[in-house]
């Protein structure tokens, strides 16, 4: 899989001005409704009850929110860089500036997990995250998440 196979262009963000946590994720939800078609509440809602089982910041200033939804056919993500850093209870207790939600059909399995691993290999390669904080054009940053180098170095 692919990350272009899951993230569209019109899913990046280049500079999200949000003061929180709660207030990035409603965000967020209401591009993936867009590309969807699923209810923001419902996207919103789903985000928060993974935060309640325990943060999705990784540290080092990432978080990967995700969560399983019914009526998706497929995996959706979305990828914003937080204009401002903002506090996301972060294992490390660092603020996060880069977000990318991942979306799943409740059947999803195992193709969530994989996507998951692939989205945190990549975001792990110090390389990619300096050219993803250095980048403020989603057509940029789009390439950046998309290239060919970026997902055959880190493929599953």
């Amino acid at each position: 899989m692919q990350l272009s196979d899951i993230l569209s262009a019109d899913g990046v963000v280049p500079s999200l001005k949000v003061s929180s946590k709660k207030q990035a994720l409603h965000e967020l939800a209401a591009i993936a409704s867009k590309q969807t078609g699923l209810d923001v509440r419902q996207i919103f809602d789903t985000l928060l009850q993974r935060e309640r089982l325990g943060s999705t910041g990784l540290g080092q200033g990432i978080a990967i929110p995700h969560g399983k939804l019914p009526g998706l056919s497929k995996l959706h993500t979305v990828f914003a860089r937080v204009a401002q850093p903002i506090e996301f209870d972060s294992v490390d207790d660092q603020p996060v500036d880069l977000i990318f939600v991942l979306l799943a059909p409740e059947s999803a399995g195992a193709d969530h997990l994989k996507a998951l691993a692939r989205i945190s290999r990549l975001l792990r390669d110090p390389e990619i995250v300096a050219k993803l904080r250095g980048s403020d054009s989603s057509a940029a940053l789009y390439s950046i998440l998309t290239e060919p180098t970026a997902s055959a170095s880190h493929a599953a």
